[in-house]
């Protein structure tokens, strides 16, 4: 069906495009939502396990397992959502090469799609490497002017540097057991010194993807330069595979690797939450403010991730996905502010909240949800990993603890300094939010208060594996 689709995207004509690449989407999308109703929530693995052929060349058959669990699909459910409400924001402007801007969105979601469904390393590789060229080029062509090429190639460098290392481990480990399938990897013994390489090398694949301090350098000028739709797809959902990667592939197969490594991770990770807190109160562009953020909150998933509880492990995936929300709702609003006053500076804006109240509404409601108030989806994540971190470590904690305060104050001031306060005289005229927009940022709304005051809805999904995976790390 994707490839009945993408000749359609190719071939039909200019108006069309947007109606047919949202209406294969809105088919997954209803798909996931039944896979959401039927999937079994007490079985811990892969359902409705299937086998994607791709063909033989010289007696060699080439194939890719495909399946699914509770994990995968909270992240699928997530892609489908925020890939949706990207090209529906395509009908709002005129975009310069619309066919090939499509294509590039829809390249990215098939492969998105596969990768949280494939259930091998090797297959999760070529599709996790593969999503970095459409990225690459939406950067590089549909980005700003200023430094969009410096942004893409800095993009591509180090996501590069990163396969290297991932593509070395896979040979090693090919070699060492013979497999790439995730269920065998966690019963396999490998020797102790190599685990610890292997462990190491997968651990900064997916650090830069992350990305981890000191390996955040690529994303905020990733941010500032791409288009909106770039920066949504990849704040909301390309830095999710890093976190993904992590507890599919290194905490329940590289165990070992990662009580030796706890202290390194440990220390890099309570710098990279504190780090960029402290940087965004210094920052102009509205676009490197949120990145800066997203940087803070993605550490702090990975601290959660490797505290080694239940609660860590659940309050991670569950923040995932919840500044999958979060930080898509921010991008599409400042992403709708620079198409109207084509200017992201910090010092332009002030007192909008007299002029565009939807869009001060929308910006207050993204901004709660960012701090992490209760009845948000990122309070459930923030506490949970709290939680988590209490019974690991009580000094980490309480260093944790202390970003609370610095993620209240930036929220609040950004807040402040963009709604309230005396109307700006930069601009003569003012627009509120357009029918389109509210209808792109009205379902991230829902979402970010549906799973802060039912977070079962989410954590449902999620308690079985994640309890099958602590189980065999212990």
């Amino acid at each position: 069906m994707a490839y009945l689709i993408l000749i359609s995207i190719t071939c039909f004509k200019k108006g069309y495009l947007n109606v047919i690449a949202l209406f294969s989407i809105s088919l997954v999308w209803f798909y996931t939502l039944f896979l959401y109703g039927v999937l079994d929530r007490a079985y811990a693995g892969y359902q409705f396990i299937t086998v994607l052929n791709l063909g033989s060349i010289n007696g060699l058959f080439f194939f890719i397992g495909l399946g699914i669990d509770g994990i995968s699909l909270s992240f699928l459910l997530l892609t489908v959502l925020i890939l949706f409400l990207s090209l529906l924001s395509t009908f709002e402007k005129n975009i310069l090469f619309l066919k090939e801007y499509c294509l590039m969105i829809y390249f990215i979601f098939v492969l998105l799609i596969l990768s949280f469904l494939v259930t091998d390393v090797l297959s999760f590789f070529f599709l996790f490497e593969g999503i970095i060229l459409p990225m690459f080029l939406l950067i590089g062509i549909w980005g700003t002017v200023y430094r969009k090429v410096y942004a893409s190639l800095l993009f591509l460098i180090f996501t590069l540097v990163g396969s290297i290392f991932f593509l070395f481990s896979l040979l090693l480990l090919y070699i060492e057991v013979g497999t790439f399938s995730f269920s065998l990897l966690s019963k396999l013994y490998i020797s102790y010194s190599k685990i610890l390489i292997l462990g190491f090398f997968i651990f900064i694949t997916f650090a830069v993807k992350i990305p981890m301090y000191p390996f955040h350098i690529w994303l905020p000028e990733a941010h500032v330069e791409a288009p909106s739709v770039g920066s949504v797809i990849l704040a909301g959902i390309l830095l999710k595979l890093g976190g993904y990667g992590f507890i599919r592939i290194l905490y329940p197969c590289f165990k070992i690797a990662i009580y030796f490594l706890f202290p390194f991770i440990t220390m890099l990770t309570c710098i990279g939450i504190l780090y960029p807190s402290i940087i965004i109160l210094c920052q102009l562009d509205l676009k490197r403010i949120i990145a800066y953020a997203s940087i803070s909150h993605m550490n702090l998933v990975v601290l959660g991730i490797f505290s080694d509880t239940i609660e860590g492990l659940m309050g991670s995936c569950f923040l995932m996905l919840a500044h999958g929300l979060v930080s898509a709702l921010f991008f599409f609003l400042i992403g709708f502010l620079y198409n109207k006053y084509k200017t992201r500076l910090f010092l332009y804006y002030s007192g909008i909240s007299q002029a565009m109240p939807l869009f001060s509404i929308s910006v207050f409601i993204a901004s709660i949800g960012n701090l992490g108030l209760p009845l948000t989806c990122n309070f459930i994540g923030e506490f949970l990993i709290f939680v988590g971190l209490f019974e690991k470590n009580k000094f980490i904690f309480m260093l944790c603890l202390f970003t609370i305060v610095i993620t209240a104050t930036y929220s609040l001031y950004f807040f402040n300094k963009l709604c309230f306060g005396n109307l700006t005289k930069y601009f003569k005229t003012f627009e509120d939010l357009t029918y389109i927009e509210v209808m792109i940022i009205l379902p991230l709304i829902i979402y970010i208060f549906i799973l802060g005051v039912h977070p079962n809805s989410g954590l449902d999904l999620l308690y079985s594996n994640l309890c099958f995976i602590l189980e065999k790390i212990k």
